[in-house]
């Protein structure tokens, strides 16, 4: 029956000592020349999920998370320290795939060795393994030894062999980049005919594409345990905004790390007037090559920067959040007029975006010897990728004063999935 449970895992959990200082020979445990101290890692913490007849069911989570040890608690590779697992039904495991294979023997001999693991008996290998070396495409090289074989050669006759044992149940661990892209092809059409003939699956992967489209459910581990599971479009987006998150908490802390720029929070206004004293301060101004930057410096710009929301100094922004580009100059000759301005361009230099103070309207015809000039958005629209930024003053005539391209690279992550440039607002509409 469909909704027949063929795999309950109830409170499991599973632990593995980390040792400080592990004895690697006899001699040191003898003589406890190294420290037995460890630590206790949970791989699963208390897990209960209960997986039904015919589903196919996807786990994912960052590396580290639990996923690979639930497979092998369930193929009872491992056993767990607490919990119970009941399995009803024949598994074939794509987890350690040609566990068995003797280098010196020939593929066809190694087809027999491995199919016995999945409990196939040689009447049954027999009967299948024209089939088995088909799948492969390994043709005359099936006779030659394994030790022979490339890695990609010994990847496709692991993975023909455990996907021709047709069971009730297949698991597979991180194994679908298989081979090339039209192997790839085949692997997954043989999971859908699986999947159409009733079979249970359950998949571990980083490839979230594949997990969307042939997955039922997905289940979303972190540190052993169960996040949310469902549906696998949602439970993909949840995962996927969650990630992007830590991608840019993470990517902004090494950022602040090997920052040099000392640079605080300044107030929130366009032109920043700053005191006639500090005009004898000493700033460190970035070097650039003629080729990039120009202008006859009657206006000099010290410094650019990117804040983010929380008005931190940044090289990595979140799609949706505001940002603020922030440009420090240093007032070398009074002009008529001063025009700031700021470009965004794609890593391949096209340009994204362009914009200034004209533009918006704003008239500037009196600086202070050093000031602040900031262009604030409230919502950054911009898919994910790398960008450059330029940075700019001119004069009333748009003779440049100081006119830097590619300042700095920075990167967008966006939840959007749509391709291109940017982001639009939008809603489909079916008549």
């Amino acid at each position: 029956m469909k909704d027949q449970t063929v795999i309950s895992i109830k409170n499991v959990t599973k632990t593995f000592k980390i040792y400080r200082d592990k004895p690697v020979s006899l001699k040191e445990k003898v003589l406890k020349l190294r420290s037995n101290e460890y630590s206790t890692f949970y791989a699963l913490k208390n897990l209960s999920l209960d997986i039904r007849r015919g589903e196919t069911i996807g786990l994912i989570g960052h590396n580290g998370c639990g996923k690979s040890t639930l497979l092998k608690l369930i193929t009872k590779i491992l056993y767990p320290d607490q919990g119970t697992i009941t399995v009803n039904g024949k598994i074939s495991s794509l987890i350690e795939l040609g566990a068995g294979f003797h280098p010196d023997f020939t593929g066809r001999e190694n087809i027999y060795i491995n199919a016995s693991i999945f409990g196939l008996s040689k009447k049954e290998v027999d009967q299948r393994i024209d089939e088995i070396i088909r799948f492969s495409e390994l043709g005359k090289f099936i006779e030659n030894p394994v030790r022979t074989y490339s890695s990609g050669m010994y990847m496709k006759l692991a993975f023909s062999v455990a996907i021709n044992v047709n069971p009730e149940i297949l698991l597979i661990d991180e194994i679908l980049s298989v081979g090339d892209a039209n192997f790839q092809k085949k692997c997954l059409e043989k999971i859908e005919s699986f999947k159409r003939n009733g079979a249970t699956i359950v998949i571990v992967a980083h490839d979230l594409g594949t997990i969307e489209k042939i997955c039922d459910r997905v289940v979303w581990m972190n540190e052993g345990q169960i996040v949310r599971q469902g549906e696998a479009d949602q439970i993909i987006n949840l995962y996927i905004q969650h990630m992007n998150k830590q991608f840019v908490e993470q990517r902004q802390q090494e950022y602040l790390e090997i920052s040099s720029s000392g640079v605080g929070e300044k107030e929130e206004v366009e032109v920043t007037e700053a005191n006639e004293s500090s005009d004898t301060s000493t700033v460190d101004e970035p070097t650039f090559s003629e080729d990039v930057r120009w202008g006859s410096k009657e206006v000099e710009i010290t410094e650019a920067r990117i804040l983010n929301a929380e008005g931190k100094v940044t090289n990595v922004l979140m799609a949706g959040e505001p940002f603020c580009i922030e440009i420090d100059y240093k007032l070398n000759r009074e002009q008529k007029a001063y025009i700031f301005g700021t470009g965004i361009y794609t890593a391949d230099k096209v340009l994204v975006y362009g914009n200034n103070t004209q533009i918006a309207n704003l008239k500037i015809d009196r600086i202070n010897k050093r000031g602040t000039v900031r262009f604030k958005v409230k919502k950054c629209n911009l898919l994910s990728g790398t960008y450059k930024l330029n940075v700019a003053v001119v004069d009333g005539d748009h003779r440049a004063l100081d006119f830097i391209k590619y300042y700095m690279d920075f990167t967008v992550v966006s939840n959007d999935k749509a391709v291109g440039l940017f982001t639009i607002e939008h809603e489909w509409e079916i008549g």
